[in-house]
C-alpha cells in the first residue's frame, strides 16, 4: 500500500512539475512582441470638420515585470507611427505619433484554465504628435496624457513560451486649432487588439 501511494505520489509529481515551472514568480520579466490593429473612435468637437485618423496594423513590445506572482507593470512601446488626417472624408495631410503606455496589471493564476493565465489592466497614456502637415494655418496640440484599460490572456506553451491576446482602450486626445485659435479637440481614443508570442525571464 505504501509503495502504490508512493507510486502515485511520484506519478503526481511528474504530472505537476511543468505546470509548476510555468508559474510566475516576483522578480520574472515577461518580453512580448505583438501585432496590432487600431481602431480609431475619429470622434471631435471641431464644427463641421469630421476630423479622422485612419484604421492601422502596427508592432508592439511591451516588457512586464512582475511585483509579485499576481501583481506586475508593463511598458508597451512603438515607433512613431505615421496616419493619414482627414476631414469630412478627405484626406488634408499627414502626422506621426509615439504613444507609449504604462499599466499595472493584475495576473489571475488561480483560475484552474491550465495554461491560460489572463489579467486585468490600468495605467496612462503619454502620446507625443511629431511631423505634422496640415494646411498652411491649421496646427495641433503635440502631447496627449490619457487613461489607458487593458484586459488579455496568456497561454504558457512551456515554462518560457507564451502566446498573447491582449484588447486594450486608450484616450488619446489632441485639440486643433487655426491661427493659434482653438477649433476644438480630435478625440482618437483608440482600441487595439493585437495578438503575439512572449519570453519569460
Amino acid at each position: 500500500m505504501n509503495k502504490t501511494c508512493l507510486a502515485l505520489a511520484a506519478v503526481a509529481a511528474l504530472v505537476a512539475t511543468p505546470f509548476a515551472s510555468a508559474q510566475t514568480a516576483a522578480g520574472d520579466i515577461l518580453v512580448r512582441a505583438r501585432a496590432v490593429n487600431l481602431d480609431p473612435a475619429n470622434k471631435d468637437t471641431v464644427p463641421g470638420l469630421d476630423v479622422s485618423i485612419n484604421h492601422k496594423t502596427l508592432p508592439e513590445v511591451d516588457f512586464t515585470y512582475f511585483i509579485t506572482p499576481n501583481l506586475a507593470a508593463e511598458l508597451i512601446l512603438t515607433y512613431p507611427q505615421k496616419q493619414d488626417v482627414k476631414a469630412n472624408g478627405t484626406k488634408i495631410g499627414t502626422l506621426k505619433h509615439l504613444p507609449p503606455t504604462l499599466t499595472v496589471q493584475y495576473h489571475f493564476t488561480d483560475l484552474g484554465l491550465g495554461g491560460f493565465k489572463p489579467y486585468v489592466g490600468a495605467g496612462v497614456n503619454y502620446t507625443r504628435f511629431s511631423n505634422v502637415d496640415l494646411p498652411a494655418g491649421l496646427d495641433i496640440d503635440r502631447n496627449s496624457f490619457g487613461g489607458a484599460l487593458q484586459i488579455g490572456t496568456d497561454y504558457m506553451i512551456d515554462k518560457n513560451w507564451s502566446v498573447n491576446l491582449d484588447v486594450k482602450k486608450v484616450w488619446i486626445r489632441t485639440d486643433l486649432s487655426a491661427a493659434g485659435t482653438t477649433l476644438g479637440t480630435i478625440k482618437v481614443d483608440p482600441v487595439l487588439v493585437g495578438v503575439g508570442v512572449g519570453y519569460k525571464f
